[in-house]
């Protein structure tokens, strides 16, 4: 999925509190069309949201001057109250649980979007291989490195720094839409289905590695 959440706020300070008025209108104008596009499978470029949102190029340059930060700021869009997860658990296995729980239906719900966000970025890995990507601003993905990470919190004590490292990682194989990709679309499984399998390995990743501590 993305930026980190860091980095999200970093760019609120550097472009100031929201706009209002007619540019906060085109604006939105433009995530909402941006938005219905990539539920509906597509991954638009700047022109063709401006072209469907009847909005000039040069204006839609202005909010959206690449590709990327067009998906971006739709992914964002699309995570929403993700982005602001936070659990009172001291329990590490509870709070990985928790965030899963949280965030898969909204992600299933936003399964087209973040497809069509995956889909841009594999495009742009292919053509960086073939060497035409030129000076194309890179989509970039790592929300969910810290929410597992904030999930994790309460072992940043208990295991060594590359375990905490390690099993965020493993973790991260399987939050985000390539969960969806995996269990829905090649095993066949329901949503339902999907999430308990999710949660069983989340479950077993986590004991595993605080059994794998010396104690």
């Amino acid at each position: 999925m993305d930026v980190s959440r860091q980095q999200a706020a970093l760019n609120d300070d550097v472009n100031g509190p929201a706009e209002r008025g007619p540019r906060a209108r085109t604006k939105r104008l433009m995530l909402e069309t941006a938005t219905r596009l990539m539920q509906a499978g597509v991954t638009p470029s700047v022109s063709e949201v401006a072209e469907a949102a009847e909005v000039s190029r040069a204006t839609a340059y202005r909010y959206f001057p690449s590709q990327a930060a067009l998906v971006q700021a739709v992914v964002d869009e699309g995570l929403g109250p993700i982005l602001e997860w936070g659990s009172d658990s001291s329990d590490a296995e509870r709070r990985v649980a928790e965030l899963i729980d949280s965030a898969m239906p909204r992600i299933e719900a936003f399964e087209a979007t973040f497809k069509a966000a995956l889909k841009l970025s594999l495009d742009q890995w292919a053509r960086g291989q073939a060497g035409t990507l030129g000076g194309e601003p890179p989509f970039t993905r790592g929300h969910r490195m810290d929410l597992l990470e904030d999930a994790l919190a309460p072992l940043r004590g208990e295991l060594p720094p590359r375990e905490f490292e390690r099993l965020a990682q493993a973790l991260s194989l399987i939050f985000g839409v390539e969960l969806l990709i995996v269990l829905k679309d090649i095993w066949g499984l329901d949503s339902g289905e999907t999430l308990a399998v999710a949660q069983w390995a989340a479950s077993a990743l986590v004991r595993q590695a605080r059994l794998r501590t010396p104690s």
